[in-house]
């Protein structure tokens, strides 16, 4: 396995190692864990993290009344009101189907019972299942801007110790790269009951190309 001297060495391997696709393949960040077991309910990771520069331009779907979707037309990529919830529940082809060309849901918390009822069952699994909206959020632009550069860490339990993020794309400043990845391994470091000492090693990888281990964080 190719090996870097840092972080930023990494990253720059990968990229470089990695051969042309006729798509934009994104940089992955693999961390492998030791002497800790995540079946242990103390021991889970369950991170959201903010990037310091997205990644990956998210499609988002918004669940709201008219008030809301009519604010929501001009910055998300669909709108789907309660009625459209109730056609949908009828047609679990159609649910699979939503939950495969989104990757972030968000709806008015008041509407979160009909959600789980019609859409719950096939979000859910995927992980998911809309953010509520408070009532009267004065803007849906801010949140919406931070769902895109948000992303979820689950880890998985005692048998499989490893963290799999996308953290860019080939396209992106390597500078800028370098930032997510500092800011997922602080987030995760300190949510460690040993920090630093529960990481095996870290690699990265475009999505590709071979993985590339990194020597010192």
């Amino acid at each position: 396995m190719e090996e870097a001297d840092n972080v930023k060495g990494g990253i720059e391997k990968a990229i470089n190692l990695a051969k042309k696709r006729r798509f934009i393949q994104t940089v992955d960040m693999i961390i492998n864990f030791k002497n800790i077991d995540f079946s242990k309910q103390d021991n889970r990771l369950k991170l959201d993290i903010s990037l310091p520069n997205s990644s990956k331009q998210k499609k988002v779907a918004l669940i709201a009344r008219e008030e809301l979707a009519s604010e929501g037309k001009g910055v998300v990529d669909r709108v789907i009101t309660p009625d459209d919830l109730e056609k949908l529940g009828k047609d679990k082809k159609e649910v699979k189907k939503l939950a495969n060309s989104y990757d972030v849901f968000i709806a008015e918390a008041t509407l979160m019972p009909l959600v789980g009822r019609y859409l719950g069952q096939v979000l859910a699994p995927r992980g998911k299942m809309p953010t509520p909206i408070p009532p009267n959020v004065p803007s849906l632009e801010p949140i919406i801007k931070k769902m895109k550069s948000t992303i979820h860490i689950r880890s998985k339990g005692k048998y499989m110790p490893v963290v799999h993020v996308p953290i860019g794309n080939e396209d992106m400043e390597v500078g800028k790269i370098v930032e997510n990845a500092e800011a997922v391994l602080h987030a995760i470091v300190d949510k460690l009951p040993q920090g630093g000492n529960n990481i095996k090693d870290v690699m990265f990888k475009l999505t590709m190309g071979p993985p590339v281990r990194v020597k010192k964080l």
